[in-house]
């Protein structure tokens, strides 16, 4: 039997569009796997003649695993990426959030956009993420990759920091400013963009180096093949910075020296037939929205 797993966060308020959902894909035939932490939640609201099976972890993901449903915002994606890891199962992104360019689906459309699926109106998405390493070891613990975007930031009591910086072992430049931001594509739509640096399509073969704040009035964003090397080493007052790898936060000691490369695995996304990328960008940035274009 085809299985499909389901994934939301606690907080979200209204289920009333995931439920639907949930009945037409056992409707068709799909077993439907639901987190531990959930399962007495759907059991109630959604009641199934057999019982669904759960998971709580990147261990439990059964290898024939065919699709994960995200229901929530970017957010919740970027949370399902940690679970899913190097599993390559595609995500398919329904939008309880708020904007939402990685859950491209309204909530209010999901039925419609699964029905596509079962007829096999879409395609699959690969996109690249990065992986961090320290001190030319791998980064601590299996978390270790950004879909988004790694960050290094000034500590909350700190003025700025000295970033210095290395391409394929050629200096760059130091860099003064509160942080900075090494986006993939996916992430350039994310705290790259809020930074003045450039959209880049989901698919392109490319990495951003941006600036947070920057205290160099002619520092650009870059962009750079992604199969470059990238070498960070922050320095500045006080003892530690802030290195995020999305929303995952560790504080480390100035002068550790900090690798990026592109992640040896891809984070797949299910695009259903009609939401595509540049849509989205029209509807979420509200590109040609003229009275001049009615």
């Amino acid at each position: 039997m085809k299985k499909i797993a389901i994934y939301t966060r606690t907080h979200n308020k209204d289920y009333s569009y995931l439920f639907p959902v949930i009945r037409l894909l056992e409707k068709n035939g799909y077993k439907i796997l639901v987190e531990e932490v959930n399962y007495d939640f759907f059991k109630t609201k959604v009641p199934s003649d057999s019982p669904r099976e759960t998971y709580s972890n990147y261990e439990d993901l059964p290898d024939d695993l065919e699709l994960f449903i995200t229901y929530g915002g970017d957010g919740t994606i970027l949370r399902a990426a940690t679970v899913i890891r190097d599993k390559g199962v595609p995500i398919l992104g329904i939008n309880a959030g708020r904007l939402g360019f990685l859950a491209n689906v309204p909530k209010e459309n999901g039925v419609s956009a699964i029905e596509k699926y079962i007829r096999g109106d879409f395609s699959i998405q690969s996109r690249s993420l990065l992986s961090v390493w320290r001190d030319n070891k791998p980064f601590p613990g299996e978390l270790n990759f950004a879909l988004n975007e790694v960050t290094l930031n000034k500590n909350i009591n700190i003025s700025m920091i000295n970033v210095e910086v290395m391409i394929d072992n050629e200096f760059l430049g130091n860099f003064w400013a509160d942080g900075l931001i090494i986006s993939t594509p996916t992430g350039s739509t994310a705290y790259n963009l809020s930074c003045n640096g450039p959209i880049l399509t989901p698919t392109s073969r490319n990495f951003i180096i941006n600036s947070i704040a920057p205290h160099q009035l002619t520092f650009r964003p870059l962009v750079i093949p992604d199969e470059s090397e990238i070498w960070l080493k922050p320095e500045g007052r006080g003892k530690e910075f802030i290195l995020t790898l999305d929303s995952r936060v560790h504080s480390l000691p100035f002068g550790t020296k900090i690798k990026l490369k592109k992640s040896p695995f891809t984070m797949n996304f299910i695009q259903i037939e009609g939401y595509t990328f540049f849509r989205t960008l029209r509807q979420k940035l509200f590109w040609g929205h003229d009275n001049r274009n009615v």
